[in-house]
């Protein structure tokens, strides 16, 4: 494309991209919150374009989500990971794609198209992407954690736009669902959804995965352990739900919690035991813990299911406990078949099931309310300072004004 043909179709539509081989110019320039590191804060950057590789897209962002995940990666990496655009949850619109990109179903990405996308990319070629485990890839990355280099400066989703790199998993959703419900999807729907995966699957008759009838425990009522509550008792369990803090106990009530109980409370009508006794007084339908929380929960889930339970421990505050174990008593694991597992991200059919469920679900749980409030991207470091003091999601706009 000759330089008279590229000047002519900026003049006719700044905002419209202006292709080049796989170059592609945006005027105004994308912009991006690169985080410098602690005692630093942010530096806005400009990039004024990006080159797709094969299988690559370029999204504009609609909704950021920015939550606990994101405080946990940033404040525990070292400086060689830095500088790095934060960010690994969001929904936009894909601006130009590679003829090669196409999306989970199969479907080739167009400019229009409104996405979601994983928080890593695999290269589907490795052992651990062979046996569906794309989260663990040898040589994957991650929105939002890698090092900001020319190739991929857009490599987070706190900025304008995004470089979805090929080995992305990305689904194309409707318009009609609304941005604070899409844009946590990736970070926090999809977990729940891998987490009740994880823990359906062991207790499958027959070789299929069932949590109806079961009594399900979360330990934690963050945005995962609220979305993982309303997954469950959509699945037919009954939930009760372990949170230090009564006003996040209360709510969970609404994401569909049968009871609750308080982590701190030994005797009473909130301790844990008097709660599960309440809830099923067999004991038998005692089978899956949910450990949003930290290690230590994860080991108070493990003496509670009942034999042949699962205790899932998930979550980026369970990494950042660091090198604590989880205690697991040999008799519990071998005489009375507990499994005790792990879940760090989804895999991408776990992502197509969350948008397949968050889609329908928004009318009957309120997913919009787990995005407190949003503020424009300039602003972002007064949101990574919200979702680290309340635990909540913060919605950061992909613009310069507030939604």
């Amino acid at each position: 494309m000759s330089r008279a043909t590229q000047a002519r179709r900026l003049r006719a539509d700044p905002m419209r991209p202006v292709l080049d081989g796989h170059d592609v110019c945006l005027d105004p320039p994308a912009t991006a919150q690169v985080w410098l590191g602690t005692g630093l804060g942010f530096s806005e950057i400009a990039v004024p374009g990006v080159r797709l590789a094969r299988g690559d897209a370029l999204i504009a962002v609609e909704l950021a989500a920015v939550g606990p995940d994101e405080v946990h990666s940033l404040t525990g990496r070292g400086a060689a990971s830095l500088p790095v655009v934060p960010g690994g949850s969001a929904v936009g619109r894909v601006v130009e794609a590679d003829e090669h990109a196409r999306a989970h179903d199969g479907r080739r990405l167009r400019p229009g198209m409104r996405v979601v996308w994983s928080r890593t990319v695999a290269c589907g070629r490795c052992v651990p992407c062979h046996r569906g485990l794309a989260s663990a890839c040898v040589s994957g990355e991650r929105y939002g954690e890698e090092r900001t280099r020319r190739s991929w400066q857009l490599s987070g989703t706190v900025a304008s736009h995004v470089h979805l790199s090929r080995g992305t998993t990305v689904v194309v959703v409707t318009d009609d669902v609304p941005a604070a419900v899409l844009a946590p999807v990736a970070g926090v729907t999809a977990t729940a959804a891998e987490v009740l995966h994880r823990a359906s699957s062991v207790l499958g008759l027959s070789g299929v995965p069932s949590l109806a009838g079961q009594v399900v425990v979360v330990s934690g009522a963050g945005a995962v352990g609220l979305v993982a509550t309303a997954m469950a008792t959509d699945a037919g369990a009954r939930v009760v739900v372990v949170d230090p803090e009564e006003a996040r106990r209360e709510r969970s009530r609404a994401f569909g919690a049968v009871a609750v109980s308080d982590p701190g409370a030994a005797t009473g009508p909130h301790a844990l035991s008097r709660v599960l006794a309440s809830v099923d007084r067999s004991g038998r339908h005692r089978t899956v813990g949910l450990a949003f929380d930290g290690v230590a929960a994860a080991s108070a889930l493990v003496e509670r299911v009942a034999v042949g339970g699962v205790v899932v421990l998930a979550g980026a505050a369970a990494v950042a406990a660091g090198g604590r174990e989880v205690s697991v008593g040999g008799a519990r694991l071998v005489e009375e078949l507990v499994t005790v597992s792990g879940v760090r991200d989804a895999e991408p059919a776990r992502l197509d099931a969350a948008v397949a469920w968050a889609s329908e679900a928004w009318r009957r749980w309120p997913l919009e309310s787990l995005v407190g409030r949003t503020i424009p991207l300039a602003e972002v470091g007064e949101a990574l300072a919200a979702a680290g003091a309340d635990d909540g999601v913060v919605g950061v706009g992909g613009g310069s004004t507030t939604r």
